[in-house]
């Protein structure tokens, strides 16, 4: 694989003014993303801002997406929240080592399969899956972030309905200070998304509330606050912790699965705008370094996000520069401003997350698959399900596993169509599909359009001894149109050879038509096409054309035992 750092596009004068501008616009939104995204992963929130430094300059030489705005993300905030949960206690030392650790370990695994050219992998997360796993990880942030705003105090839970529970059981002791700052923020927000769109809206809440602190010391009136920042920038530390490796690596593979696919999905679209191509096991490799980088600093896990690089790409990026200069940005805030957030409410990190999650539940993406698949439709609501009742890590689990038994039943139980030709031509359709196709008399042609393999051999051979009943003793000739077959494996061979004996001694002839050549080298290894010599078609109207000609063997048929009850 050649290095990623070789397909840096290096900026232009007519390009550096739209790449300085979109990641001064992208810095404006991702420092208060970060300090809140950090709070959402039980980080104090100078860690999200280390995290959208180095990561986002390594990102920028060993990435090839020209648009994609690295960093902290809701789901990924949540997900290692949900990580360190039984591994530390919040606030501790050991929590912040184990949130830098689960990042190298992200890292690595980005790494490795980009090196081993497994991005292929990320599709364990069918889209409909992934629809229904955001729509239920953004309702677990959402409540998770209530509590905020609402001023209360609750444990940590794993489960969706814990959470809503214990929230209910605190309502009473909410605090109508905090409410009304965090609700506030969140109206404030909506409307400048809406009418004034110009004005980072998270940045102006952050300046509104935090001046609001400062003048009506609302800490005084039990409004929580984030606190001292530590000023500066973080030193290189490597994460030592190594005992965590094992304890950590189930949620890391998470991580990157749900990360990767975020990130990919959003880079696609924008390479796509721009016309330039993504390199899928380079942006892993990207993505890794990314990751390893935010853990040597102290950050945790990071990837590209949707509403960032919507925004980076609207405000005119066209290189990588705009995230070093985001990066800049993010580093002179740390060194230089971090004091002036000390007064900042913790309910407006919590009213921007809520805003920002808002955006995860799709609900005309929702209609939009329910509207093609049903069975499609069926995974987003496994997925869905899942998630909200066991939890982030279990439901993604189930939720791949729902989409790999989809997968599976389809090809357990293909399509399958019996052919007719259509009025004085060599075309052969489906009779239910085509009323105008005829069929050939004493031939039946029928079609699988599914590799053939032991998953769905047993439905095949059922498939075929029904067609054989139901046409009778007129039957002279069957023909097997394997157009739509790609593979065979063993089993699938084993079940054509009895299929072709048993139908022998009754006195059908079977004929292939249109076996592609992987399939043909199947069976010319396994000595099926020695069998069938004569009988192995180019297509369907040659094997009619075929079988026209051959005469006949008279037979003696007995009835089936199946058909004689």
């Amino acid at each position: 694989m050649d290095l990623p750092s070789l397909h840096l596009t290096l900026p232009s004068r007519a390009t550096a003014g739209a790449d300085l501008a979109a990641g001064v616009t992208v810095a404006a939104m991702l420092v208060p993303q970060a300090m809140a995204y950090a709070l959402l992963a039980g980080l104090p929130p100078q860690v999200g801002l280390y995290a959208s430094t180095v990561p986002l300059v390594l990102y920028a030489v060993f990435g090839t997406s020209r648009q994609l705005a690295v960093g902290p993300v809701a789901i990924v905030s949540l997900l290692t929240a949900s990580a360190l949960a039984g591994v530390a206690d919040e606030g501790t030392a050991g929590y912040l080592t184990a949130a830098a650790l689960l990042a190298v370990l992200v890292g690595v695994i980005h790494v490795v399969m980009g090196v081993g050219r497994l991005g292929f992998l990320v599709r364990l997360l069918s889209h409909p899956v992934l629809i229904g796993f955001t729509t239920a990880a953004a309702l677990i942030i959402g409540a998770s972030q209530v509590r905020h705003v609402l001023g209360v105090s609750l444990p940590r839970t794993d489960h969706f309905h814990d959470t809503v529970r214990e929230l209910i059981a605190a309502t009473p002791d909410l605090h109508l200070v905090t409410l009304a700052v965090g609700v506030g923020s969140i109206l404030g927000m909506v409307a400048l998304k809406r009418w004034m769109r110009a004005i980072p809206a998270a940045l102006a809440a952050v300046v509104v509330t935090t001046v609001a602190s400062v003048a009506f010391d609302l800490e005084a009136r039990g409004v929580a606050v984030v606190g001292d920042i530590p000023q500066g920038l973080p030193p290189l530390t490597l994460p030592t912790d190594f005992g965590l490796v094992g304890t950590l690596l189930p949620a890391a593979l998470v991580i990157t699965l749900v990360g990767y696919m975020e990130s990919i999905a959003v880079g696609k679209v924008y390479a796509r705008r721009n016309r330039y191509d993504i390199d899928s096991n380079r942006e892993l490799v990207g993505l890794g370094v990314a990751n390893i980088g935010s853990g040597l600093v102290g950050g945790y896990p990071v990837t590209g996000g949707f509403s960032r690089t919507a925004v980076n790409a609207e405000a005119g990026a066209t290189t990588k520069l705009a995230g070093v200069i985001t990066a800049a940005i993010v580093a002179v805030v740390i060194v230089a401003f971090t004091p002036l957030f000390a007064q900042l409410p913790a309910a407006t990190l919590g009213a921007i997350v809520l805003v920002a999650v808002a955006k995860l539940v799709d609900l005309r993406e929702i209609r939009h698959v329910r509207a093609i698949k049903t069975s499609d439709f069926a995974t987003l609501i496994a997925a869905f399900t899942a998630t909200l009742a066991l939890g982030i890590e279990l439901g993604i689990v189930v939720s791949i596993g729902a989409g790999l038994v989809v997968v599976a039943a389809r090809m357990m139980t293909p399509h399958t169509a019996v052919l007719g030709r259509l009025p004085d031509t060599d075309v052969f359709r489906n009779l239910e599909r085509f009323p105008e196709a005829e069929p050939i008399p004493g031939v039946a042609i029928i079609r699988f359009d599914v590799s053939l393999s032991h998953l769905n051999v047993d439905f095949v051979k059922r498939r075929i001894t029904r067609l054989v009943a139901d046409a009778g003793d007129e039957l002279q000739v069957l023909i097997l149109d394997a157009a739509g077959v790609n593979d065979i494996d063993a089993s699938a061979v084993d079940a054509l050879d009895e299929l072709v004996t048993e139908l022998t001694d009754r006195g059908v002839d079977v004929h292939l038509a249109s076996v592609k050549g992987p399939v043909r080298d199947v069976l010319a290894r396994a000595g099926l096409d020695a069998r069938l010599a004569g009988r192995i078609h180019l297509d369907v109207a040659h094997a009619v054309t075929a079988s026209a000609q051959a005469v006949p063997t008279p037979v003696t048929r007995t009835t089936p035992a199946s058909a004689q009850t």
